[in-house]
């Protein structure tokens, strides 16, 4: 580990005792700070027997800190108020969201998973494999909806996710002595900063070292891929269009966003670069139509399965160039055995082969034998 900042945390003599594998101490521990490369939502800190994770930006706009304790076996508690205490080894784990399954799959740990809500939407082979074998208990439209059924299933730890429910059951969890632990990854606008919170669920569940390494491999991959597209001038970059109307409100990214970052670094110039938002942006047709009807490529309309389907359902689009000229690309080319999108389980934690995607799209020379992963090209009307 590079960049390590090194502080003391003093311990006091009275301490709570969580866990029959843990010691107490009223020694001087020390800890490491672990330097973190994009991602800006939680900080690291390792101690001899223990990580301390704090995630300052839970969802967006929120002021409150969560800190997290994770403890070895056998390993040292220090004092201090924290949201959850963890103790390793883990056995049982549940997910909320799609986008981190990948972790599990990732880091070799998929049989930790006993349960998540909507079981359909996963699309990884393994962790379906361990579903049809009755191992994952669906817990229905979301934990919210039976926070009785979590409390019976038990887990070590469960993951939720900020863009849901889940959150007003913290304190139920916590009265039932369940680690509830807030995964704010969608807060984060670099496409690495998302893929770094694979660090987060490796600490989780003691394998932080393997979770290093995966990352350092993803990041690899995405800035070795991005380097080829750095020296395209502005002027032979095609112009990209993104987003979909709904209610005669065209949403899309906003230019500080992650998908506009992506969209940037492999060689596009975005319609709406003058747009600011880390979020979606609202925008009227008629703004759209002044400033991207003759865009190059509409890349990331929904998921319509023909350029026929778009045309009936919205008319409108076909005064887009790209759309006249076919050159109009959707996400879903990989489905799961029951429906769900790999893109949004994938996706997130592997931003170079979105990158390369588009690459693939916008300048296909620079990658002559890559295969399209996620996106597909829409038929012909």
């Amino acid at each position: 580990m590079k960049n390590l900042f090194k502080y003391f945390l003093i311990l006091s003599l009275a301490l709570n005792f969580f866990g029959c594998d843990s010691k107490e101490s009223s020694e001087a521990v020390l800890v490491e700070k672990v330097a973190l490369s994009y991602a800006k939502g939680f900080t690291v800190s390792r101690g001899d027997s223990f990580w301390e994770i704090e995630v300052s930006q839970p969802w967006t706009g929120s002021e409150k800190t969560f800190r997290y304790l994770i403890v070895a076996e056998n390993g040292i508690i220090p004092t201090g108020k924290f949201d959850a205490i963890i103790q390793l080894p883990i056995a049982k784990v549940i997910l909320t969201s799609t986008t981190q399954i990948p972790h599990l799959d990732l880091l070799g740990m998929n049989d930790r998973l006993i349960g998540f809500p909507q079981t359909d939407l996963i699309s990884s082979k393994t962790s379906r494999m361990l579903i049809d074998a009755g191992k994952v208990q669906d817990l229905g439209a979301g934990p919210s909806a039976n926070p009785e059924l979590i409390i019976e299933l038990d887990p070590d730890w469960i993951m939720i996710s900020t863009l849901g429910d889940d959150l007003r059951y913290l304190d139920l969890l916590k009265t039932a002595e369940i680690p509830a632990v807030i995964n704010g990854e969608y807060v984060e606008q670099h496409p690495l900063g998302r893929a770094e919170w694979i660090k987060f669920t490796g600490i989780l569940l003691g394998e932080f070292e393997k979770a290093s390494e995966v990352f350092a491999q993803v990041e690899q991959d995405y800035l070795e891929a991005a380097a080829l597209t750095g020296q395209i001038p502005e002027v032979g970059r095609p112009t990209v269009l993104s987003g979909v109307m709904y209610q005669d409100i065209w949403y899309a990214p906003g230019s500080e966003s992650w998908g506009a970052q992506i969209l940037k670094n492999a060689g596009g110039k975005y319609v709406f670069e003058d747009q600011s938002g880390t979020g979606s942006l609202q925008l009227n047709y008629e703004f759209v139509i002044d400033n991207a009807m003759d865009a190059d490529f509409w890349i990331g309309s929904a998921d319509f399965i023909s350029l026929a389907e778009i045309g009936r359902v919205e008319p409108r689009y076909q005064a887009i160039k790209a759309y006249q000229n076919g050159n109009v690309f959707t996400y879903t080319l990989k489905k799961g055995e029951t429906g769900g999108l790999e893109y949004f389980e994938l996706g997130y934690m592997r931003p170079d082969l979105i990158l390369k995607d588009l690459m693939k799209i916008l300048h296909p020379s620079l990658l002559p034998d890559y295969e399209l992963y996620f996106y597909k090209q829409l038929n012909e009307k």
